[in-house]
């Protein structure tokens, strides 16, 4: 039988970040007990934390660390019934400058977790991998049993942490799964990602046009609620088989350019879209197409999204210009050169 979230004491690691602080709003809303894990820093900030509802915050017991040091780690993962971790370093282009962070974050702070599990024994350990470590698509859609091929040194860096999972469940036992959800967005994204990107460009009157990479390469685009619900319904899944991954997506492709001219529209933008070379991924780093099959999560936990990508783009852009009329988005001068 699948674990029962409510009243369980679910660990979420990278609970500040994007899809965390969302993970973290339906976890309290399917009444589990949440400890959150934010990643210290001096400014005394929760990341995304701090924006949630009042209503929503209370319920969250909330813990400043770092994924990289074990013993932190072990001790805010002691007495979880669930550990659902998130925490990683995820802009692709920062990783072909500081690799080394990746393993530090990703790999290591994967083996972390996965140590802590073994020795406190929680019910079930979802870690959350990335479409990246597909690389470009020898076949679509894409299923599980595709080949992982390290395209950057952020998507490597997925890979060899995917590993570690499989090898510790067939190793030690360890009731660990993973979840690859193909390209989320959403409100509270980062600027770095290609969505919130163009956004800000469109909605920000110092930019004269729209700076984008490749318009080309073809993505599946998933609203970050649908996400998070995939862990929930992952969770309290019958029949899962541990050390196995499970992709989480669409199944509907959409180029970049295509989205840039769905939120053109939506927010009413004529500004030209630019292809900038230094926006460009290197050549043979380029991921050009990404489709999933979600066929497998849907068969054991019925799991499947509920958001349209126009929909979704319009409760996004709903949120940038609210973020805008508040003044609460910095201007970043690589956006406006």
């Amino acid at each position: 039988m699948g674990i029962s979230l409510s009243n369980s004491k679910v660990c979420v690691t990278g609970a500040d970040g994007f899809i965390g602080s969302h993970l973290v709003e339906v976890l309290v809303a399917a009444g589990a007990d949440v400890r959150a894990l934010a990643f210290y820093n001096s400014f005394g900030s929760n990341g995304w934390l701090d924006s949630l509802a009042g209503n929503i915050r209370k319920h969250v017991a909330i813990e400043r660390s770092d994924i990289r040091d074990p013993h932190l780690v072990d001790q805010f993962i002691e007495g979880a019934d669930v550990v659902l971790h998130l925490a990683a370093l995820v802009s692709i282009p920062y990783s072909y400058v500081a690799p080394q962070s990746y393993i530090d974050v990703n790999v290591t702070g994967t083996v972390n977790v996965l140590q802590a599990a073994r020795r406190h024994k929680p019910a079930l350990v979802i870690h959350t991998s990335t479409s990246e470590v597909y690389g470009t698509a020898v076949f679509t859609p894409i299923t599980e049993n595709h080949p992982l091929q390290g395209q950057s040194p952020y998507s490597a860096s997925k890979i060899s942490a995917d590993h570690f999972v499989e090898s510790y469940v067939r190793a030690f036992d360890l009731p660990a799964v993973v979840l690859r959800p193909f390209n989320t967005y959403g409100p509270r994204q980062s600027e770095r990602a290609v969505i919130p990107t163009i956004i800000r460009q469109a909605l920000d009157e110092q930019c004269e046009v729209i700076r984008l990479g490749d318009l080309s390469p073809i993505r599946d685009f998933n609203f970050v609620s649908d996400v998070a619900e995939a862990y929930l319904k992952l969770a309290e899944a019958d029949n899962i088989r541990f050390g196995e991954a499970y992709n989480a997506g669409t199944g509907v492709s959409t180029t970049i350019g295509e989205v840039a001219e769905l939120i053109r529209n939506i927010t009413g933008c004529n500004k030209p879209v630019i292809e900038d070379n230094e926006r460009k991924r290197p050549e043979k780093s380029e991921v050009f197409e990404l489709l999933a099959s979600s066929e497998k999560l849907r068969a054991i936990s019925g799991w499947f999204p509920k958001t349209k990508l126009p929909d979704g783009l319009e409760r996004t852009v709903d949120w940038w210009r609210k973020a805008f009329a508040q003044d609460s988005v910095r201007r970043d001068k690589d956006y406006l050169v």
